[in-house]
């Protein structure tokens, strides 16, 4: 089907979406690449269709009538088809509202002499190459608008120049006449037998959960159930409880049949009336009285305190089982297990095998939460009490410290400076930041930087770490740690007894940082342990650490971060040049003191993996991807650094290995071979400048050569 024909049957009313489908959920990115993958004469997918005279509910204000007959419903290819639409109408497609787009792709610009595309910049303004794609297929401007505007502005044209910036005008403008290849479901076909379809296409790729696709089923048979589960998200999301479709899911699949893993057994209509029966109590009371309670019993203020959403679907069961009628003991049994399925990390992993056992015994046991703890400590050999050891190392990634912050509220602590509550603080510049304690540019002089691993660790150890409002953390600055106490002490004289910080001054001299962090270790523990035996007696263990920390610290003279190896996103092509950047990167921190790669994630700290690069790889994996690194190293530095200087290993972080390269220092000058346009390679010294590779030439890079290893 052409793309503009199926353009047109959205405007006419032949061609629908589902109200069982997902939302448009595409980022810019998304639709650069899809544009671009078009220019270019890519494969860009297939439809999936579905003609009928008895259709499901649909998105949008549009309800089907009799009389219209067979229409066509798009099952498959849906966030495609919207991308089109914007960008060639300008306009949202009649089955969205702007309230309803998370990312508003329209306003991607074209630059029509090179063809490369982004989405608006303050430079395009002052350089007519680059045009909205909008007015490029709504014929707003043509070729020879921007011949003028560029020969108004002092450029003389050529006939090939002219021919190229045609030429690419109807590169953009035959998008409307490429085709979708379209698979359609036949008019005979029941609404049941189409969303098995849908589910079928979509499980073999990973575009939807099976969350997702059970809600699909649901919707078939309740076509109403998606707005009503989104209305009240909505109004938890208001109170600071912010979840998705899937925990909606999960938690009808936990009170309808005691499970977590089977999302199959929601799919059948005989589910009907039992599911709007569940959803009922939920919607008016369960969901509503579980935020409660943990606000009020157990300190949490958001979800975003929450390390694991999925510990709550136990919860929800057994408030929906006991009618909302907890007795005080019950509801501290419930905060300590939920204390503990956090800080013990219960659901990081095989979520849904774990929630079958854990939501079977909600449903069976007279006291469930006395032996889900014991599930956790048989887990952990039975020692689970909190130890001071724990605290080593960990920075605030680590489930102890939502664990710290929410015993820290039931002592009634304050912000260090303002004295505000840190309980459900109001307004966004009292909203909770968590400062160091001993400024971190302070510790890196004092020897606590990324070139030692385990002081960096310290420095970055959540021990270090106060609860501030932002607007106290604005105010404080890097003062010096026994000044900033002094006036704390003097100010709020409460303050650090509350938080559990030392009030020995000795301890505040950054001589003496260690014995500070090993003090407070102890204090934490000592008091959360008498905290939580109030609740329950229990027992602890120690967690492993994770990069995590080094990455949320962002990028530093001693961290780079770099989204590939070789794969441009931009151009979605292997780009040899993003290599060169790597190896210049790996000289720079050789020629300083050493420093980390990290290749897999992104300037922001997102991470993004290396799938792409493993594809470009000929359907490599990490061994080639390691492989074909220390090629690259050994061509461009030799072997005996590529032996001695280079250390590559691949950690996980949420489920995407990423490549962490440490390079250490050089024991001599290292050079890489650089060609400037059009000229021969030659030798070029970079060195590490802030978070940046510099080059460094001349009388300067002399200097630096016999300073740095003479």
């Amino acid at each position: 089907m052409k793309i503009s024909s199926i353009l047109e049957k959205i405007d006419e009313k032949q061609l629908f979406i589902p109200a069982f489908q997902r939302e448009y959920v595409w980022k810019k990115r998304d639709a650069k690449l899809l544009v671009s993958s078009m220019i270019k004469s890519y494969p860009t997918g297939t439809i999936l269709t579905w003609d009928t005279n008895h259709p499901p509910e649909l998105k949008g204000d549009h309800t089907y009538d009799p009389k219209q007959g067979a229409i066509k419903i798009l099952l498959d290819g849906q966030q495609r088809v919207t991308t089109l639409y914007m960008l060639i109408r300008g306009e949202l497609p009649p089955y969205y509202t702007l309230d309803e787009i998370t990312d508003d792709t329209r306003g991607l610009h074209v630059n029509v002499e090179t063809l490369e595309l982004e989405y608006f910049q303050k430079r395009m303004d002052a350089d007519p190459r680059w045009l909205n794609v909008t007015d490029i297929f709504k014929r707003n401007v043509r070729t020879k608008d921007v011949v003028r505007a560029l020969e108004k502005a002092g450029r003389e044209l050529t006939k090939v120049d002219e021919d190229r910036i045609d030429d690419n005008f109807a590169a953009v403008q035959s998008i409307l006449d490429r085709d979708f290849p379209e698979q359609n479901i036949p008019v005979r076909a029941s609404l049941r037998e189409a969303i098995d379809i849908f589910y079928i296409v979509n499980a073999g790729g990973v575009a939807l959960t099976d969350a997702e696709l059970a809600l699909a089923q649901i919707s078939g048979y309740w076509p109403q159930a998606r707005d009503a589960f989104k209305a009240k998200l909505e109004t938890l999301k208001k109170n600071g409880f912010v979840f998705k479709l899937d925990f909606m899911v999960y938690a009808l699949l936990a009170i309808l049949h005691q499970g977590g893993s089977d999302m199959r057994k929601l799919h059948a209509a005989d589910n009907n009336d039992a599911i709007r029966t569940a959803w009922k109590a939920l919607d008016t009371k369960v969901l509503d009285y579980v935020s409660n309670l943990l606000r009020d019993h157990a300190f949490v203020d958001h979800t975003d305190e929450i390390n694991s959403i999925y510990a709550l679907i136990p919860i929800v069961a057994y408030c929906h089982r006991m009618d909302c009628k907890l007795n005080h003991g019950q509801i501290q049994k419930v905060v300590k297990w939920f204390y503990y399925s956090q800080v013990r990390r219960r659901y990081v992993s095989q979520l849904p095998q774990k929630l079958d056992h854990d939501l079977k015994i909600v449903a069976t046991s007279e006291v469930p939460f006395d032996r889900l703890l014991d599930v956790i400590r048989e887990e952990r050999g039975g020692a689970i009490a909190i130890t001071p050891d724990e605290f080593v190392g960990s920075a605030i990634q680590h489930p102890l410290f939502g664990l710290v912050r929410w015993h820290l509220k039931s002592r009634g602590a304050r912000c260090l400076t303002t004295g505000v509550s840190i309980h459900h603080p109001m307004g966004e510049k009292y909203k909770l930041e968590y400062d160091h304690i001993f400024a971190f540019a302070n510790l890196k002089a004092e020897g606590y930087g990324v070139e030692n691993r385990l002081k960096y660790q310290l420095a970055q150890e959540l021990t270090n770490r106060a609860l501030l409002t932002q607007i106290a953390n604005r105010s404080k600055g890097k003062k010096e740690t026994e000044a900033y106490l002094s006036s704390v002490a003097n100010n709020q004289p409460t303050a650090l007894s509350l938080q559990l910080i030392p009030e020995d001054r000795e301890l505040w001299q950054i001589e003496n940082y260690e014995l500070f962090l090993k003090t407070r270790r102890r204090m934490l523990a000592d008091s959360v342990n008498a905290w939580l035996d109030g609740l329950a007696e229990m027992h602890a263990v120690a967690e492993r650490i994770s990069v995590e920390d080094m990455i949320a610290e962002g990028e530093n003279e001693d961290v780079e971060f770099k989204e590939t190896l070789r794969w441009d996103v931009r151009q979605g092509t292997v780009n040899k040049d993003l290599e060169a950047v790597i190896m210049k990167t790996t000289a720079a921190f050789a020629n300083l003191q050493g420093g980390i790669l990290m290749i897999g994630v992104a300037d922001d700290g997102s991470v993004s993996g290396l799938d792409n690069d493993y594809k470009s790889l000929n359907g490599g994996d990490r061994d080639k991807f390691e492989l074909h690194l220390k090629t690259l190293v050994i061509n461009t530095f030799g072997e005996a650094f590529s032996a001695t200087k280079l250390k590559v290993s691949f950690p996980q972080i949420d489920d995407k290995e990423i490549c962490r390269v440490d390079i250490s220092p050089a024991n001599k000058p290292v050079y890489i071979k650089v060609a400037d346009k059009g000229g021969p390679a030659a030798d070029r010294f970079y060195v590490r400048n802030g978070n940046s590779s510099r080059e460094m030439t001349g009388e300067q890079a002399l200097i630096y050569i016999r300073e740095r290893f003479v």
